[in-house]
Protein backbone atom coordinates (compact mmCIF):
# COMPACT_ATOMS: atom_id res chain seq x y z
CA UNK A 1 0.00 0.00 0.00
CA UNK A 2 1.28 3.39 -1.02
CA UNK A 3 2.00 5.91 1.70
CA UNK A 4 -1.08 9.02 2.36
CA UNK A 5 -1.02 12.06 3.58
CA UNK A 6 -4.61 12.62 5.66
CA UNK A 7 -4.77 16.13 7.57
CA UNK A 8 -7.99 16.89 9.68
CA UNK A 9 -9.32 20.59 9.88
CA UNK A 10 -11.40 23.09 11.74
CA UNK A 11 -12.21 25.44 14.54
CA UNK A 12 -11.81 25.29 18.06
CA UNK A 13 -13.35 22.56 19.85
CA UNK A 14 -14.14 20.22 16.36
CA UNK A 15 -13.25 17.01 17.79
CA UNK A 16 -10.42 16.71 15.29
CA UNK A 17 -7.76 14.98 18.38
CA UNK A 18 -10.72 13.31 19.42
CA UNK A 19 -11.21 12.24 15.78
CA UNK A 20 -7.42 11.35 14.98
CA UNK A 21 -7.27 8.52 17.45
CA UNK A 22 -10.14 7.35 16.39
CA UNK A 23 -9.14 7.03 12.82
CA UNK A 24 -5.74 5.67 13.59
CA UNK A 25 -7.43 2.80 15.04
CA UNK A 26 -9.78 2.13 12.67
CA UNK A 27 -6.88 1.80 9.80
CA UNK A 28 -4.51 -0.30 12.33
CA UNK A 29 -7.21 -2.99 12.18
CA UNK A 30 -7.14 -2.80 8.57
CA UNK A 31 -3.38 -3.62 8.35
CA UNK A 32 -2.33 -0.02 7.34
CA UNK A 33 1.03 1.95 9.15
CA UNK A 34 -0.15 4.80 10.42
CA UNK A 35 1.56 7.54 12.15
CA UNK A 36 -0.45 10.64 14.28
CA UNK A 37 1.12 13.68 14.29
CA UNK A 38 0.24 16.90 14.97
CA UNK A 39 0.93 20.93 14.24
CA UNK A 40 2.29 22.80 15.49
CA UNK A 41 4.58 19.75 16.80
CA UNK A 42 5.33 16.78 15.24
CA UNK A 43 9.19 16.66 15.44
CA UNK A 44 11.87 17.99 18.46
CA UNK A 45 12.41 21.23 17.17
CA UNK A 46 8.73 21.84 15.88
CA UNK A 47 7.72 20.91 19.25
CA UNK A 48 10.01 23.36 20.71
CA UNK A 49 8.47 26.08 18.37
CA UNK A 50 4.99 25.15 19.63
CA UNK A 51 6.18 26.06 23.44
CA UNK A 52 6.52 29.80 21.89
CA UNK A 53 3.47 30.00 19.79
CA UNK A 54 0.73 28.00 22.04
CA UNK A 55 2.11 29.75 25.44
CA UNK A 56 1.57 33.50 26.04
CA UNK A 57 -0.50 36.08 26.01
CA UNK A 58 -2.99 36.37 23.12
CA UNK A 59 -0.83 39.40 21.99
CA UNK A 60 2.52 38.12 21.83
CA UNK A 61 3.01 37.99 18.69
CA UNK A 62 1.79 39.42 15.42
CA UNK A 63 0.17 37.79 12.64
CA UNK A 64 3.47 37.92 10.56
CA UNK A 65 5.40 36.25 13.28
CA UNK A 66 3.10 33.70 14.09
CA UNK A 67 2.91 32.96 10.40
CA UNK A 68 6.70 32.92 10.01
CA UNK A 69 6.96 30.37 13.46
CA UNK A 70 4.68 28.27 11.94
CA UNK A 71 6.31 28.24 8.64
CA UNK A 72 9.53 27.12 10.25
CA UNK A 73 7.53 24.20 12.69
CA UNK A 74 6.10 23.14 9.91
CA UNK A 75 9.35 22.80 7.61
CA UNK A 76 10.60 20.97 10.28
CA UNK A 77 8.02 18.48 10.99
CA UNK A 78 7.45 17.84 7.27
CA UNK A 79 12.10 17.26 6.55
CA UNK A 80 12.12 14.97 9.75
CA UNK A 81 8.85 12.93 10.29
CA UNK A 82 6.13 13.32 7.11
CA UNK A 83 7.54 12.70 4.58
CA UNK A 84 10.12 9.90 5.72
CA UNK A 85 6.91 7.88 6.72
CA UNK A 86 5.25 8.55 3.35
CA UNK A 87 7.92 7.41 1.80
CA UNK A 88 8.31 4.09 3.66
CA UNK A 89 4.15 3.16 3.13
CA UNK A 90 2.68 4.74 6.14
CA UNK A 91 -0.22 6.92 6.44
CA UNK A 92 0.58 10.42 8.05
CA UNK A 93 -2.71 11.68 9.97
CA UNK A 94 -2.22 15.09 11.09
CA UNK A 95 -3.82 17.53 13.59
CA UNK A 96 -3.80 20.42 11.58
CA UNK A 97 -1.38 21.57 8.39
CA UNK A 98 -1.20 24.03 6.16
CA UNK A 99 -4.83 25.02 5.63
CA UNK A 100 -4.28 26.18 9.72
CA UNK A 101 -2.36 28.85 9.09
CA UNK A 102 -4.10 29.86 6.06
CA UNK A 103 -7.50 30.20 8.35
CA UNK A 104 -5.92 31.32 11.14
CA UNK A 105 -2.89 33.64 10.20
CA UNK A 106 -5.06 34.51 6.80
CA UNK A 107 -8.60 34.68 7.80
CA UNK A 108 -8.13 35.45 11.65
CA UNK A 109 -5.18 37.61 11.20
CA UNK A 110 -5.33 39.31 7.86
CA UNK A 111 -2.17 37.75 5.96
CA UNK A 112 -2.61 37.61 2.13
CA UNK A 113 -2.93 33.50 1.08
CA UNK A 114 -0.15 34.02 -1.31
CA UNK A 115 2.03 35.19 1.55
CA UNK A 116 1.35 31.96 3.70
CA UNK A 117 1.58 29.88 0.69
CA UNK A 118 4.75 30.98 -0.94
CA UNK A 119 6.53 30.62 3.20
CA UNK A 120 5.30 27.08 2.87
CA UNK A 121 6.92 26.58 -0.47
CA UNK A 122 10.07 27.33 0.66
CA UNK A 123 9.93 25.97 4.32
CA UNK A 124 7.63 22.49 3.19
CA UNK A 125 8.04 22.64 -0.78
CA UNK A 126 4.49 22.65 -1.06
CA UNK A 127 3.71 19.54 0.20
CA UNK A 128 -0.13 18.91 0.25
CA UNK A 129 -2.43 16.55 1.89
CA UNK A 130 -3.91 13.72 -0.09
CA UNK A 131 -6.97 14.50 1.39
CA UNK A 132 -8.20 16.92 3.76
CA UNK A 133 -11.27 16.77 6.21
CA UNK A 134 -12.81 19.72 8.11
CA UNK A 135 -14.58 19.22 10.90
CA UNK A 136 -17.64 21.35 11.09
CA UNK A 137 -19.47 22.11 14.35
CA UNK A 138 -22.43 24.22 15.75
CA UNK A 139 -21.52 26.99 17.72
CA UNK A 140 -23.29 25.71 20.56
CA UNK A 141 -21.51 21.97 20.55
CA UNK A 142 -18.16 23.59 20.02
CA UNK A 143 -18.57 25.95 23.17
CA UNK A 144 -19.66 22.73 25.11
CA UNK A 145 -16.44 21.08 24.20
CA UNK A 146 -14.37 23.73 25.08
CA UNK A 147 -15.50 24.61 27.96
CA UNK A 148 -14.53 20.79 28.99
CA UNK A 149 -11.11 20.50 27.45
CA UNK A 150 -10.09 24.07 28.63
CA UNK A 151 -11.73 23.71 32.18
CA UNK A 152 -8.17 24.49 33.32
CA UNK A 153 -7.23 27.56 31.09
CA UNK A 154 -6.84 27.78 27.28
CA UNK A 155 -4.07 28.43 25.30
CA UNK A 156 -3.34 31.25 22.92
CA UNK A 157 -5.43 29.39 20.30
CA UNK A 158 -8.32 28.46 22.01
CA UNK A 159 -8.72 31.95 23.82
CA UNK A 160 -9.39 34.00 20.64
CA UNK A 161 -12.54 35.84 20.33
CA UNK A 162 -15.63 35.04 18.95
CA UNK A 163 -15.21 37.29 16.22
CA UNK A 164 -12.05 35.04 14.92
CA UNK A 165 -13.57 32.18 15.30
CA UNK A 166 -16.42 33.00 13.21
CA UNK A 167 -13.86 34.58 10.72
CA UNK A 168 -11.90 31.23 10.91
CA UNK A 169 -15.34 29.03 10.27
CA UNK A 170 -15.47 31.42 6.96
CA UNK A 171 -12.31 30.87 5.67
CA UNK A 172 -12.14 27.10 6.13
CA UNK A 173 -15.37 26.74 4.61
CA UNK A 174 -14.21 29.29 1.41
CA UNK A 175 -11.15 26.83 1.29
CA UNK A 176 -13.14 23.82 1.14
CA UNK A 177 -15.39 24.83 -1.86
CA UNK A 178 -12.47 26.08 -3.67
CA UNK A 179 -10.54 22.74 -3.72
CA UNK A 180 -13.09 19.93 -3.66
CA UNK A 181 -11.07 17.49 -5.32
CA UNK A 182 -8.67 17.67 -1.90
CA UNK A 183 -11.46 18.56 0.53
CA UNK A 184 -14.03 16.65 2.44
CA UNK A 185 -16.88 18.23 4.43
CA UNK A 186 -17.67 16.47 7.84
CA UNK A 187 -20.81 17.00 10.55
CA UNK A 188 -19.06 16.81 13.75
CA UNK A 189 -22.15 17.47 16.22
CA UNK A 190 -23.09 13.86 16.02
CA UNK A 191 -21.66 11.14 17.71
CA UNK A 192 -18.08 10.49 18.01
CA UNK A 193 -18.50 6.59 15.99
CA UNK A 194 -20.90 8.07 13.89
CA UNK A 195 -17.85 11.26 12.67
CA UNK A 196 -15.38 8.52 12.26
CA UNK A 197 -17.47 6.32 9.93
CA UNK A 198 -18.26 9.07 8.05
CA UNK A 199 -14.26 9.76 7.67
CA UNK A 200 -13.37 6.27 7.06
CA UNK A 201 -16.27 5.79 4.18
CA UNK A 202 -14.74 9.01 2.11
CA UNK A 203 -11.32 7.58 2.48
CA UNK A 204 -12.91 3.93 0.78
CA UNK A 205 -10.93 4.98 -2.56
CA UNK A 206 -7.61 4.99 -0.69
CA UNK A 207 -8.35 1.58 0.94
CA UNK A 208 -7.21 -1.81 -0.37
Amino acid sequence: MSGRFITLEGGEGSGKSTQIRALAAALEARGVDVVTTREPGGSTGAEAIRTLLMEGADDRWNARAEALLFAAARADHVARTIRPAIARGAWVLCDRFVDSSRAYQGGGGGLTDADILALHRVGSEGLLPDRTFLLTVSAGEAAHRLSVRDAGGADRMGSKPADYQARLAARFAEMAAAEPARWRVIDADGAKETVTAAILAALADFLP
